[in-house]
């Protein structure tokens, strides 16, 4: 698959929210306003990147050639954790108001299993650092996009005329599912 490809299917075809349903608590926790959504959207795009390199060159350069492949999971969420401690503090000292927004879902970047799930995948795929990389932004992307539209909506629904029993989580849980459908009609649409 080219690099087109892998960006496109990442974002859209293979959404790991809408279509693998991965990453689910910070989706739905954060997605409450745009500002707090963009901010979630902008870390974990930074975090997934770069989890994407380092953990393809960890895998190539270090437990394939010692034969410690099944240390994998271990070793990526290391790696994971500790590019989340990065972006926390760096959140923390650029906007305290964004790192108040996000709070405890900042976190949880380090448990969210689409983080996991595209550094496995890359590997799985047996895609090079440039489509691991490529596929780590498209990922991340993807999951932005979902995390701004729901925010956008659930926003827009505020405003709305919905019944009592609707509003908050059951409005929003619907709507997901709606979204979910939605991007799951571009299924089959790449290879």
């Amino acid at each position: 698959m080219n690099i087109l490809g892998i960006m496109l299917s990442a974002i859209i075809v293979d959404n790991f929210v809408l279509s693998k349903i991965m990453g689910i608590c910070p989706f739905m926790g954060v997605s409450s306003k745009v500002k707090p959504a963009v901010g979630m959207g902008a870390a974990v795009t930074f975090v997934m990147a770069l989890a994407s390199v380092i953990t393809h060159l960890l895998y190539t350069m270090l437990l394939e050639p010692f034969g410690i492949t099944y240390l994998r999971t271990v070793a990526f969420i290391l790696v994971i954790a500790s590019l989340v401690q990065l972006v926390e503090i760096v959140i923390k000292r650029v906007s305290a108001t964004l790192y108040e927004a996000l709070g405890v879902y900042l976190p949880l970047i380090t448990t969210n299993c689409a983080v996991l799930g595209v550094t496995i995948l890359n590997i799985d795929n047996k895609y090079s650092i440039i489509e691991a990389l490529v596929s780590g932004i498209g990922g991340a992307l993807g999951f932005a996009l979902a995390l701004i539209l729901l925010a956008a909506i659930r926003e827009r629904q505020e405003t709305a005329d919905i019944p009592a029993a609707m509003r908050g989580k059951p409005i929003a849980l619907i709507t997901a599912g709606l979204m979910s459908l939605a991007f799951l009609g571009f299924s089959g649409m790449l290879k």
